[in-house]
């Protein structure tokens, strides 16, 4: 059985940082691609960042660019977002998600398998 377990998340205040980690069982994570997305009261879940699997080339929105980190550590089956110079704006349930295979893909329908998502909240 496939299975994403994010951690990571809480309180943080503008300007703080925050590492969210992503582990994956029942399967191995080398082949597949990561996605992070995050989901705020009473909008949509956005994309986020996105990792491929055999060269860890990277994909982020504009909103974090330059304040977010993607990476993965497939010996550890583990997936992480850095996450820098936090602004209320990024207050959201952060979900990772896996796909097979090499394509970067932005969108929620693209992949196959989600957890369970972890809370983060920028607030002084």
């Amino acid at each position: 059985q496939v299975q994403l377990v994010e951690s990571g998340g809480g309180l943080v205040q503008p300007g703080g940082s925050l590492r969210l980690s992503c582990v994956a069982s029942g399967y191995t994570l080398d082949y597949y691609a990561i996605g992070w997305f995050r989901q705020a009261p009473g909008k949509e879940r956005e994309w986020v960042s996105c990792i491929r699997s055999y060269d860890s080339t990277a994909s982020y929105t504009d909103s974090v660019k330059g304040r977010f980190t993607v990476s993965r550590d497939n010996a550890k089956n583990t997936a992480y977002l850095q996450m820098d110079s936090l602004k209320p704006e990024d207050t959201a349930v952060y979900y990772c998600a896996a796909r097979p295979g090499t394509i970067l893909a932005t969108v929620p329908s693209a992949y196959d398998y989600w957890g369970q998502g972890t809370q983060v909240t920028v607030s002084s």
